[in-house]
This record gives structure tokens, sequence and C-alpha cells, in this order.
């Protein structure tokens, strides 16, 4: 099986736009569920149902890919999740390193959605001496001073930094002076790379602040609703005749 650090993605050589490429994972993640119950076909409005995104954006996406399902019929699934796998390199070996094994490091590396993508971790690292040899994952902790060894030694491309923001950086810079070319970040903090290195960032403090928002907004529009109905009850009493049911009709 070919390894992560001589095949890349051709996704970009084929001109699929990044919003796509974005989308990808989310239509294999609903795909490889109707192939765990042996569904044969979908349509492309259960599936896209099933992604979050509408039918026509789906179809869209997958006309990049070549890819425009039987009318009548749909889209045949074990093919697509063959199709999209290939596309997103997942029918390759990835080998991954995982460097700052605190909480978060070692959530991760006991992930075990990793394998079955096509993602190995082949190490994880932490400058901390008194991890170096601890398991976790079944996997023996090494020092951070062997990094550029390590990556040599694993073929690693791919690096997931879970550190303090105060050394993100550094090792980062680390992970690319060693040859690795994409980066999945963990650390709540901006990397900066030299072109053709990919960063992705991960920033659950980010993602909650979004949701505290929304929750936010809701409960002023529930509050302002509220007053709307008391501003109405209030109209209505205001309109009422003597005996509540009619206009009040003043002589003239």
């Amino acid at each position: 099986m070919a390894t992560g650090r001589t095949h890349r993605p051709a996704t970009r050589s084929r001109g699929i736009p990044e919003a796509t490429v974005a989308r990808l994972p989310l239509y294999l993640r609903a795909l490889t569920a109707l192939s765990e119950r042996s569904v044969p076909t979908v349509s492309s409005e259960e599936l896209a149902a099933a992604a979050g995104v509408n039918s026509a954006k789906l179809r869209k996406d997958f006309s990049y890919l070549g890819s425009y399902g039987t009318r009548g019929v749909g889209y045949d699934v074990e093919y697509l999740v063959y199709q999209i796998s290939r596309e997103l390199g997942l029918t390759q070996d990835w080998p991954v390193v995982i460097v700052g094994i605190g909480n978060l490091g070692a959530a991760l590396a006991n992930y075990g959605g990793f394998a079955s993508r096509g993602f190995r971790v082949a190490a994880l690292i932490d400058a901390d001496p008194a991890m170096a040899g601890k398991q976790v994952a079944g996997i023996a902790v090494q020092h951070s001073d062997g990094l550029e060894k390590i990556i040599s030694d694993n073929g690693v491309s791919i690096g997931v930094i879970t550190t303090p923001p105060g050394v993100a950086q550094q090792v980062c810079d680390r992970l690319v002076a060693a040859g690795v070319t994409s980066i999945l970040n963990f650390a709540p903090t901006v990397l900066t790379v030299p072109d053709g290195v990919d960063v992705r960032k991960v920033d659950l403090s980010i993602e909650l602040q979004i949701l505290a928002f929304h929750e936010q907004r809701k409960a002023g529009e529930e509050a302002a609703a509220s007053e709307a109905a008391v501003a109405v009850g209030r109209d209505d009493t205001t309109d009422q005749g003597p005996d509540g049911d009619v206009p009040a009709v003043m002589p003239a």
C-alpha cells in the first residue's frame, strides 16, 4: 500500500473547489452509514438530507467527480464510497504523528475512527521527559527531541498539534522543516506556515462562542416575542367594551 509521503490526493489538480472538498467527508459519512445497512442505491435528495446540504449542491459537487447517478435509480452507494474515498486519498496509508500528549492528545490517540478512514497513528510525541515510554492507546510516547527522526523513519506527511498555544508555532516549524506538509492544529493560536503547507484549525472554544451567540440571539427573539404578545394583549383590552366582547361606543 502506498504511503502518504509519496502520494498526494489529486483533488486540486482536477480543479475540485475547496468548498466541495470540505463537503466530501460529509457525503462519505452518510454513504458509509448506508453501506453498513446494505442499502444499494440512494437518491440525491435522500443523500443530501443525510449530509445536511441541498440536493442541487450535492449534484453539482458530484459532477466534479464525474458521477451523475442514474435517472430513476439514484447513485450506487458502494461505488460512491470508493470514488469519494479515492478522491480524498483514503485508499492510501497516511501515517500521522500527534504532538502534545495531554488530555486532548491522548483522547485523539484513543480515537478508533482513524484506522478505518485510512489514517494510522505512527507516533505520539511529547516534550515532557516523564511521558517518554508511557503507553497511550498501545503506543509508547516518544520525546520530542527525536521528532525529526521519527517523522523521517515513519514517512509522515500529516502532523497533529495538541500542545499549549505558546509552543505550537515552534512545534509547527519543526514539523515543516522535517517534511510534514499538512497540519491539523488544535492549539488555540494561528500558525504561520510556508507555501505548500496546509493547515486546518480546530478551535473548540470558538465553536462554543458561536453557539453562545446563537443562544443569545434566540433568547432575545423569544423575549421580544413575549413583549409583543403582552403589548397586543394590552391593546385588545383597551379596545373592549364594558362587557369585554365589543368595542365601547361613546354617545354623541
